[in-house]
């Protein structure tokens, strides 16, 4: 294989492009990737997602699921010029990785099945690259698949995105074949005739309809750029290629003009293309603005990628696989980094000694001697993390770090084998360096781990890599909800502890009230109104002991205790039998006893929940959050045809809402909640909690 594959040489900034591809899941990405990877000659093989053998999906998992998890990078070369493809996941569990790879390109192309068309996906790929303010271009794909329809793709994004879309190239059909494509822009017809080869054809009689609607939009497109141009195309004048190449350029930079490209990537046509309009259309880094803070200045650090100042580099990205080792992927912000460099990073002020450095290509790696401003490599066995910025101690610089979603799904989990706990969590930690969208949380009250992640595809993913690369097995099961356990009313109890037995015997007896103290926040307060001396002062802490311990595990289903006031004000002693041990013994009885009559509630936990989702499925959403026991508190509109939802729901009722919220909008819903308060639970609920605890113990 390695004796087929070219050897990757310096590229200085201006031979760069940071390309991302984004998309909805299948809709042919890492398939394109290695269209290109071949038909640029970096490969002398045409790998397959099916088979499990393309570059950028070589985890086990992804050939197992056949489809992409983790981001990769695949640097190709075409004209002299190095394109960083970085190969995102589509599936919306695995947006993270999204995220990082937006956040170290300067363009992106949105991948559309000329088959599926236009999907969720597409979408929310649209709505990253507004963040980042990318351009962009969509590539349409399976050209060679019956009823594939670039129309009514562009038709779509013509709907969605308005004047800025200008189809490139019109695709040529013969009896359900993909043979060739008009070029729009030059208006002349060619003819594939081998895989980056093509001959000129007369334009088909067939396509000018639809060629007329394309070119008008280019033309459209151009003439939206500049005064000048508007009042040219009113006035019926033609704009000249040179001036519609130009007029491109420019515009795809600032997104105001967005192409679309199409072709098929099995049968590798039109792939060349795309290739040529990445490097002619796309910056290159150094006509891209960055900025970070120089640490020691307090002043703005404008890097802008340029190689001549003092070097700096992101961390966009970390991979920790117990086979390659642990790997930082690093975007070099300014400046020229080389493999003998000692580079400072300001987040640990630590320093680190770079002895190789490396350029990826999907899991194989190859070392080069420096990395140009812009360009993406990778560092070895480095102590830095994602988010970290590597610079100079003479120019400590911190970039801001990329913005990853929260996790908000999750499992409790537990070790199948006993005595794999340490294990278990040491293998989590690793793959949390890797995906910042785990998180574990130990919930010591339920005495449950918890596992975070973007959705259950996504756990269970974590579930089988846990597996598979650290030999360790975990089972995922439903969580428990943190209840609380409070009263409503005030009782008043005694209880007297008496035990003889040979000798010594043990006596307390303690008269108590308790009631609401009316603060949830606090589990007790305790008071003693204990007149002459029924009660010595030396047992008062005992008896306080024995309502401290009570809290921990209330008597109504063992839940911690809030909002409960104790009051000591009388009882009797011994002056033999009495101890410590016995108040405290007594005192915990009259809890128990105080509390069950005191009329015990459970409290639930209330989230603030806020979703995201289209107008369109609003009323979906309310109905839904109504049959979780939701309150919902409002709607606002939030542009972009969307509305946001705020509701109050219990915590048990959140429970699978990433997967009915997404089957509910198509998978274009989104949510985030935070914790509110305790309320009281409803008595159906109360009852079944309490009988299920009592099955329990």
């Amino acid at each position: 294989m390695a004796s087929e594959e070219k050897a990757m040489n310096v590229y200085t900034t201006d031979s760069i492009r940071n390309v991302v591809l984004l998309g909805h899941g299948g809709s042919g990405k890492t398939s394109l990737v290695e269209a290109m990877a071949y038909v640029s000659g970096l490969t002398g093989r045409l790998g397959k997602v099916t088979d499990g053998t393309t570059i950028s999906d070589y985890d086990k998992e992804e050939i197992k699921r056949k489809f992409s998890i983790n981001t990769s990078v695949v640097p190709i070369i075409w004209q002299n010029t190095k394109i960083n493809i970085l190969d995102t996941p589509g599936y919306f569990d695995f947006v993270g990785e999204v995220e990082e790879a937006v956040a170290a390109a300067d363009a992106a192309i949105i991948v559309v099945s000329g088959k599926a068309g236009v999907e969720v996906g597409t979408e929310k790929a649209w709505e990253l690259c507004e963040k980042y303010k990318l351009p962009r271009m969509f590539f349409v794909s399976e050209m060679d698949v019956d009823h594939a329809s670039f129309r009514a793709v562009v038709e779509k994004l013509t709907e969605l995105y308005g004047k800025k879309i200008a189809p490139f190239y019109q695709p040529i059909r013969e009896n359900e074949k993909f043979v060739g494509y008009v070029n729009v822009m030059k208006m002349a017809g060619r003819r594939f005739t081998g895989i980056g080869k093509r001959e000129d054809c007369e334009i088909p009689d067939y396509c000018r309809p639809n060629l007329d609607i394309y070119r008008e939009a280019m033309l459209d497109a151009v003439a939206e750029t500049s005064e000048e141009f508007m009042e040219r195309y009113f006035a019926g004048d033609e704009f000249s290629v040179g001036e519609i190449r130009a007029a491109m350029k420019t515009n795809v930079d600032d997104g105001t003009i967005i192409p679309v490209s199409m072709g098929s990537s099995v049968e590798l046509r039109n792939i060349h293309n795309l290739m040529n309009d990445i490097v002619e259309l796309f910056p290159s880094p150094d006509k891209v603005a960055c900025a970070g803070i120089n640490m020691k200045t307090n002043e703005i650090f404008q890097a802008d990628y340029n190689f001549a100042k003092a070097k700096s580099a992101y961390v966009f990205k970390t991979i920790a696989d117990p086979f390659i080792g642990k790997y930082s992927l690093i975007k070099v912000c300014s400046g020229v980094v080389k493999s003998d460099d000692t580079l400072y990073n300001a987040s640990s002020e630590t320093e680190e000694k770079l002895s190789k450095l490396y350029v990826m290509r999907g899991n194989k790696l190859e070392e080069v001697s420096e990395l140009h401003a812009g360009d993406i490599g990778a560092i070895g066995k480095a102590g830095c993390k994602t988010g970290d910025t590597l610079s100079t101690k003479a120019t400590p610089v911190m970039y801001g770090k990329t913005d990853i979603s929260k996790p908000y799904t999750y499992m409790a989990y537990k070790a199948k084998n006993k005595g794999d706990e340490d294990k278990i969590s040491q293998a989590l930690s690793k793959i949390m360096d890797e995906d910042l969208t785990v998180k574990t949380v130990n919930d010591s009250e339920n005495r449950q781990s918890l596992l975070y992640g973007m959705g259950d595809q996504h756990l269970s993913v974590i579930v089988s890599t846990l597996a598979e690369k650290y030999k360790v097995d975990v089972e995922l099961v439903k969580p428990k909800v943190a209840f609380r356990e409070t009263i409503r009313k005030k009782a008043d109890v005694e209880y007297k502890y008496k035990k003889q037995s040979g000798g010594h015997g043990q006596y307390g007896h303690v008269k108590m009230t308790f009631e609401p103290s009316g603060d949830l926040e606090s589990s007790y307060v305790f008071d003693q109104i204990v007149v002459g001396g029924a009660v010595p002062k030396n047992y008062f802490p005992a008896v306080e002991k024995g309502v401290q311990e009570s809290v921990q595990k209330g008597p109504l289903a063992g839940y911690p205790v809030v909002g409960v006031k104790a009051v000591l004000y009388d009882g009797s002693y011994h002056p033999v039998d009495s101890s410590e041990m016995a108040f405290k013994t007594a005192a915990i009885q009259a809890f128990k006893k105080g509390f069950m009559e005191a009329s015990p509630i459970l409290l639930e936990p209330i989230e603030s929940l806020t979703v995201l989702v289209p107008d369109k499925y609003t009323g979906d959403v309310m109905g839904d959050l109504n049959k979780r026991r939701g309150r919902v508190l409002g709607m606002n509109p939030a542009g972009a045809g969307k509305t946001e939802i705020v509701a109050d729901v219990p915590m048990m009722e959140l429970f699978g809402y990433t997967t009915d919220l997404r089957s509910m909008t198509g998978g274009s819903g989104i949510y985030s909640y935070e914790f509110a308060r305790y309320e009281q639970t409803p008595s159906d609920v109360q009852e079944k909690e309490v009988a299920s605890r009592a099955a329990e113990v």
